[in-house]
């Protein structure tokens, strides 16, 4: 973040003066609602993680001196935040790649750090989460001020604008939100100066990236989400890790961040790197296994295994009823197996169990994490049958059994979010927010993935041609093989590379990410 002509710019392109009082407006509105000390010190040490620590080798960063001293070498700090399921998918993803090229990864999720960070991003997350839910409640809604805050494209300008600047704030995809959330998380410096000035850091969220880049740190790279570019992702300090060529050209342009359509100076080219998709090791080693299994049993007539993950906003109720209700005859006759994964929302459990009350003899219940673990592990080489609900009592376990179950099922049903990136045979369902659409067409283009379907008789349709014929499945993957033989998902590993400068001889696949050899 620089000052030009008493102005804020962001890679040489400066806000209006206007824009920037606004800013700063914003960042005091902070300091005053949560009393912001700027002197405040910060102890941090670490602990074994009590959920994935066995899993991932993690270590959590926490604030106190009764742990392990922080240690500089063979360490990479993953920092993420909850704000939906994406951005500690995307961690744990970097987290495990990080492990396998030999590093310590130490989870730094800024809402486990009591402070300044906590009272900020609950304040969003909450407004977040709101918003979500109700862009599933009420049509007008999502499309006349969700779809175009997530965008940046509207299709009423003049009502969008007023209840943009009202309601929700500044679209995400221009110059001055990233601007906005940048003096906003410079009030996590603090915590970040705690922490080795040049130790490797991951980052699944731009606010951690923003924090770690005010607080001076120098080797900060940024696990970039999504499929469709937005300004507030981008932090000048860091490198950033891309998901997709088109997201690449967009971030690489800053395609669109000026509300005027105004052409604008480009990010430089060793700032931004085109990587791949962001997954765990454990499952990019195993798509050829994995997807020979999903064959097999295709070949065998076993029921079709389908995974239903509920996102971390806890929408979509009435996506999920129409879904679980459909496949009940399907489960009765043992032409389908449904897991469904409702994370961490025992309300909607409490919700779905009145549901299902009628079919409470189908309906088996996980929830614990070794349960379900050991669950998944049977499903290796016992057929699957009837209606499996998972639920969990934190984040880490909510989050990972997912990553965990993809790898035993055929088909996983799922919005378009960062679930997209994953190789595993898809459908994908409505969207919640514009920006979602374009992980869809990336899952799409790339074979591993039904288009977009909008609607619940759409996602039904594609449910009973993906249970009752072969050719969606083969073609899935036929082509998630391929992907892997390309590095389509290296990207976690290519994130670790640019953090810590060590090359994996062992990885997957040889990929060819744009800038990796400067």
């Amino acid at each position: 973040m620089k000052i030009k002509d008493g102005r804020f710019a962001v890679y040489g392109n400066p806000l209006t003066e206007s824009q920037s009082r606004k800013v700063i407006k914003w960042q005091n509105m902070f300091v005053k609602k949560f009393s912001y000390n700027p002197d405040e010190q910060y102890t941090l040490s670490l602990v074994d993680n009590p959920y994935l620590g066995s899993v991932l080798g993690l270590k959590d960063i926490v604030r106190h001196d009764r742990g392990e001293e922080i240690a500089q070498e063979n360490v990479v700090v993953i920092s993420t935040i909850r704000m939906g399921f994406g951005h500690y998918r995307i961690a744990m993803a970097g987290a495990s790649c990080a492990r396998a090229m030999g590093f310590t990864p130490l989870w730094l999720d800024l809402l486990a750090i009591p402070g300044i960070t906590t009272d900020v991003i609950n304040w969003c997350n909450t407004w977040y989460s709101r918003f979500s839910r109700l862009s599933q409640r009420s049509k007008l809604f999502n499309k006349y001020v969700w779809e175009s805050v997530t965008t940046g494209e509207s299709t009423l300008p003049g009502l969008n604008a007023f209840l943009n600047t009202w309601i929700v704030g500044w679209p995400w995809r221009f110059l001055k939100t990233n601007v906005k959330d940048y003096k906003m998380s410079e009030l996590f410096k603090n915590l970040h100066q705690a922490l080795p000035r040049d130790i490797p850091v991951l980052t699944s969220h731009m606010w951690n990236c923003m924090g770690a880049v005010a607080a001076g740190m120098t080797n900060v790279v940024d696990m970039m989400f999504d499929n469709w570019p937005m300004a507030f992702q981008l932090t000048e300090g860091a490198k950033h890790g891309v998901q997709s060529p088109s997201g690449y050209y967009g971030f690489r342009v800053m395609r669109g961040f000026d509300e005027t359509g105004k052409v604008m100076n480009p990010v430089p080219s060793d700032a931004i790197y085109y990587v791949g998709h962001h997954v765990d090791h454990e499952i990019v080693t195993n798509i050829e296994a994995d997807c020979e299994a999903r064959l097999r049993r295709m070949n065998d007539n076993e029921p079709r295994r389908f995974l239903l993950p509920m996102g971390g906003a806890g929408a979509q109720r009435e996506l999920f009823k129409a879904i679980i209700e459909h496949c009940i005859p399907l489960i009765k006759s043992d032409s389908v197996a449904l897991f469904v994964n409702l994370g961490d929302h025992k309300d909607n459990w409490d919700w779905l169990q009145s549901e299902l009350a009628q079919y409470e003899d189908l309906v088996q219940t996980h929830f614990t994490w070794d349960d379900t673990q050991a669950f998944a592990d049977g499903l290796r080489t016992n057929p699957a049958t009837g209606l499996h609900v998972f639920l969990f009592d934190n984040t880490f376990h909510a989050v990972y059994a997912t990553n965990y179950l993809m790898r035993v099922v055929d088909v996983m049903i799922t919005k378009p979010s960062e679930l997209a990136f994953y190789p595993v045979p898809k459908i994908f369902n409505e969207r919640v927010g514009g920006h979602e659409m374009w992980g869809a067409i990336r899952g799409a283009e790339l074979g591993d993935g039904t288009v977009e379907t909008r609607t619940i008789p759409q996602t039904l349709q594609a449910i009973d041609l993906l249970t009752h014929e072969h050719d969606l499945l083969e073609m899935y993957c036929d082509c998630i093989i391929k992907n892997k033989r390309i590095g389509i998902y290296d990207g976690a590993y290519k994130c670790v590379e640019l953090a810590t400068g060590r090359k994996f001889p062992s990885r997957p696949a040889q990929s060819r990410p744009l800038n990796t050899e400067r």
